[in-house]
């Protein structure tokens, strides 16, 4: 019975896991094409990632935010702990629509930061949850890979998959609090670059498609955990059943 249920709380997990994976590699593999095909032509008006960035923050009377250049690719972020708009290097130094759409995008993060966005105060707060949840659900994924007769006759398993559905229903609702927060991002970068002229027509499609399949990466994200919370879910009500 151990072993049974043992092997259906992992292999179910998996394949999930799989699937949203390969879900995620068609996503992320889209994604790079389409900034490598934007990262291609030049914006009119010639500015770079950093100038944009620069730019919009001022627009935007947030102050006290630098505007930094790090390693890697599409490594983009923006730190609410030492207020820096991080850009890759291509973004940094790009004069594209690709590198306008990231850098205005992570300043939208910033200008949440500085309104006190509600969606990312609230996934700031959920982060060392998170975190905890991800330690809590190692450490048992350990213990049923190496030692897993001995855990189910020491903790009952419903309490197991309890705990499962503890850190997965962590895990889904900071996948979901996120998703607003990257559309409310992108939505004031899009609207920043077309009132203030930064891109032309043709240039701002560009970018708002660029934004999208960025946060499509999000979407399928959060729907992958959600899958994986009602799998558990499922598991616990057929045991009462």
């Amino acid at each position: 019975m151990y072993s049974e249920m043992n092997g259906l709380m992992q292999n179910g997990a998996f394949l999930i896991g799989i699937v949203f994976m390969l879900i995620g590699m068609v996503v992320s593999f889209t994604l790079k094409s389409k900034f490598q095909r934007y990262s291609q032509t030049p914006i009119s008006n010639g500015m770079s990632g950093k100038e944009i960035a620069e730019k919009m923050l001022a627009d935007n009377g947030v102050y006290g935010v630098n505007v930094i250049c790090v390693e890697g690719e599409l490594t983009d972020h923006y730190n609410p702990q030492n207020r820096t708009v991080n850009l890759s290097y291509d973004v940094y130094h790009g004069r594209n629509a690709a590198a306008a759409a990231v850098a205005a995008h992570e300043c939208g993060h910033a200008i949440q930061h500085a309104e006190k966005y509600s969606m990312l105060e609230m996934r700031s707060a959920l982060v060392p949850i998170q975190a905890v949840s991800g330690k809590i659900l190692n450490f048992i994924l350990l213990l049923s890979i190496f030692g897993g007769y001995a855990l189910y006759k020491t903790i009952p398993i419903d309490t197991i998959i309890y705990l499962f559905i503890g850190c997965y229903g962590v895990f889904t609702l900071f996948s979901f609090v996120t998703l607003p927060v990257e559309f409310d991002a992108s939505r004031r970068a899009l609207a920043w670059m077309t009132n203030r002229g930064i891109v032309t027509k043709s240039e701002h499609a560009n970018a708002k498609d660029a934004l999208t399949w960025a946060a499509l990466t999000y979407v399928v994200a959060a729907v992958g955990s959600l899958a994986t919370l009602l799998y558990y879910i499922s598991l616990l009500n057929n045991r009462r059943d």
